[in-house]
């Protein structure tokens, strides 16, 4: 029982830490005039992804978990796409995709290059086919490099339909006041981050679970627990572009985040050392974000027993086939 209340513990940590780092972050937005949905996609994903990074770190400097840190990652981009179906029966107002602002489509479909790149190179590395510099994998400067074309273009296309004008704060003392407290809580994100993947590896001894199912699974679980607390306040606010803005502006993070744990892994090239069978994980989120792109073009008007559509459903089942893949192949 010990394991398992620790892990609720860190679970809890994170969950209550979460909403202090979105609060601050679009007051940061406020106060400096910057625009919103720019200032969300770079902050807010950045903030509710913490726990992603933290445990990534642990995992391949302290912990040596390697199949932890990616199983996590691609774990939460998988699960951060269930999230999207679990917006379905929660709308009061009818099918959630019917409201969403068409502008996703373009971050859906960076998510689709960016986590296809990673499943393809889990695959190509897994066979030994991987260039080095130092202990570093020669994929990971493609990674940055995608990520920062990814931003450049979701920052030209913002600017292009948001014509608004932002308005300039000049409030300097609330702006280090929010400053001061987003970073406290992103502290206490990390710290309970830095956690996980020693619980997780205990799980894994104890239950004799395969450790790329336990980081798929409960870690990935665990740290986008800041998604899901986003998530739920954006859809009671009727927030809808700001949830489904966060759950895939994250998802690019996360990519950057598997980047960086490679230039943290000093043992060699993190997706060679990876159980390829994390790529499942990876096509799975691929797929999952095509849903996503052609349900927002569709805008589907029905739902079945009034609770999912047809695009929720598909999400889910990928979701649970996806976990259950891992649970067979990983290691």
């Amino acid at each position: 029982m010990g394991i398992w209340l620790e892990f609720a513990l860190c679970a809890a940590v994170i969950a209550a830490a979460g909403p202090v780092l979105v609060r601050r972050a679009e007051q940061i937005a406020g106060l400096t005039g910057m625009s919103r949905s720019w200032v969300g996609v770079i902050l807010l994903a950045a903030a509710t992804s913490l726990p992603e990074l933290f445990t990534g770190l642990s995992s391949v400097t302290v912990a040596n978990a390697p199949n932890v840190a990616v199983g996590d990652v691609l774990g939460s981009c998988v699960f951060n796409l269930a999230l999207i179906a679990l917006l379905d029966p929660l709308s009061r107002d009818g099918p959630v995709f019917r409201e969403v602002d068409q502008r996703h489509i373009v971050t859906a479909s960076l998510g689709i290059i960016l986590i296809g790149s990673v499943g393809a190179l889990l695959l190509v590395a897994g066979q030994g086919l991987d260039l080095y510099v130092g202990h570093v994998s020669g994929y990971t400067p493609v990674l940055i490099l995608l990520y920062v074309v990814a931003m450049r273009a979701t920052y030209v296309h913002e600017n292009h339909a948001d014509t608004r004008s932002a308005s300039h704060v000049t409030d300097r003392t609330a702006l280090k006041r929010a400053v001061r407290q987003y970073l406290v809580a992103a502290l206490i994100v990390g710290a309970a981050g830095v956690w996980l993947p020693f619980i997780a590896t205990r799980l894994a001894d104890l239950t004799g679970w395969r450790m790329s199912f336990v980081g798929t699974s409960f870690i990935a679980a665990a740290t986008s627990l800041p998604e899901v607390i986003v998530t739920i306040a954006a859809l009671r606010l009727k927030a809808i572009d700001l949830a489904i803005g966060g759950l895939l502006g994250s998802n690019l993070f996360d990519v950057l985040i598997l980047a960086i744990d490679d230039l943290a892994y000093t043992k060699g090239s993190l997706f060679a050392h990876a159980s390829p069978a994390h790529a499942g994980s990876a096509f799975a989120a691929t797929i999952m974000s095509g849903i996503v792109v052609i349900t927002i073009l569709d805008r589907p008007a029905t739902r079945f027993f009034g609770v999912f559509g047809w695009a929720s459903i598909l999400l889910l089942a990928i979701y649970v086939m996806s976990s259950y893949s891992i649970y067979l192949l990983g290691h």
